[in-house]
């Protein structure tokens, strides 16, 4: 049985605005003050985990331990089946330094492009994981995979969202991920479907 979480506070474990954000209005019917690991100036851990299990798992126990409270960290990544799953668990790193989505979409589509990937459902195929870890001071973890099948598209469409949003159109779907309200994006998405489990097992 998964340990239910009885605080008031929680550390979010990025730096990440964009994310931070998302986390807080997918948590904001719980009252709980939620602060980011930015916010408290810890530092981020390296990610040297073997897959996005192990990396939201040692991100949330460094924040953790660090600020002695209850932290979230997610690792999430975009895999797309015509690329061998690449980004992956690199997909943040195919942004460049400056953390660019732009980057990492253009890279995708001249990955794909060089391969001659044509420009189908089933050959574009593609996605999106989510592994939400919530760990405790002493070392408990509570882990839940959430994720959402699509295609990658080209050009990029939508201002809404995140990272790779603009490219991303889930299946069944007519618009990008990035083409979506919050609300909209949040019933579908990985994070969203990892959130529902997580919130089911722990915050009941």
């Amino acid at each position: 049985m998964a340990r239910p979480f009885a605080g008031s506070k929680l550390v979010v474990a990025t730096h990440n605005r964009g994310k931070a954000q998302e986390i807080r209005s997918l948590l904001s019917p719980f009252g709980i003050e939620i602060v980011s690991a930015g916010d408290l100036g810890l530092s981020a851990p390296a990610e040297t985990g073997r897959s996005f299990e192990e990396n939201a798992t040692l991100k949330a126990l460094a924040a953790a331990r660090a600020s002695r409270l209850p932290a979230l960290a997610d690792d999430s990544g975009l895999s797309v089946a015509a690329l061998d799953g690449q980004p992956g668990l690199h997909t943040a790193d195919w942004e460049g330094p400056g953390r660019e989505a732009m980057v990492g979409m253009r890279r995708i589509q001249g990955e794909l492009a060089r391969r001659k990937v044509p420009d189908t459902d089933d050959a574009r195929a593609a996605t999106f994981h989510c592994v939400l870890a919530l760990a405790w001071p002493d070392d408990h973890v509570e882990r839940v995979h959430g994720s959402l099948e699509g295609r990658i598209v080209w050009p990029p469409r939508g201002s809404g969202g995140h990272g790779y949003d603009p490219c991303f159109q889930p299946k069944g779907a007519t618009r990008t991920c990035a083409e979506m309200t919050d609300a909209e994006k949040n019933a579908i998405s990985h994070r969203g479907r990892a959130f529902r489990m997580l919130v089911e097992a722990c915050f009941q």
